[in-house]
């Protein structure tokens, strides 16, 4: 059974989502502001074990033409850190309109604007997760997705 973490990376926040394998939908977590690394790993560490995370989603921001810019870099050299942090495989999926499709669902549902700047990146993330899931990743955690890492 994998059991994924899905992140919407950001220069201060980044959203988190989980799912496993075996009910094939994914589910906000939270928002995390970024702090530092030593706090952010040590922060990660503790979702991964309380989790048993076994594989992490980073959304990479592509421009609607299918080039990578500056903030997929950004998102590449994050979920680098990541792999080497945890220890863990790390893919990248294309997150293109996932921030606005979270915006959209929100309200929606009526949340409110506060409410929606709360959860945006977390509801973000479960989207790319959920993006992921329903591209047919294998239970082994091998995809091959254009944009593995």
């Amino acid at each position: 059974m994998a059991r994924w973490l899905g992140i919407d990376f950001g220069k201060k926040r980044v959203g988190l989502a989980f799912a496993d394998s075996t009910i094939g939908i994914s589910f906000a977590l939270e928002t995390r502001n970024r702090i530092n690394e030593k706090a952010d790993g040590a922060y990660f560490k503790r979702i991964v074990l309380d989790e048993k995370i076994t594989g992490i989603v980073v959304g990479l921001p592509i421009h609607s033409d299918g080039r990578e810019g500056d903030k997929a870099k950004e998102a590449r050299a994050y979920g680098e850190w990541l792999k080497q942090t945890l220890n863990l495989p790390v893919f990248f999926y294309d997150e293109r309109f996932s921030t606005f499709e979270a915006n959209s669902i929100m309200r929606e549902a009526g949340l409110d604007m506060k409410k929606r700047k709360e959860k945006r990146d977390q509801i973000a993330a479960q989207i790319i997760l959920q993006g992921f899931i329903d591209a047919g990743y294998p239970e082994d955690g091998g995809y091959l997705g254009p944009l593995e890492g």
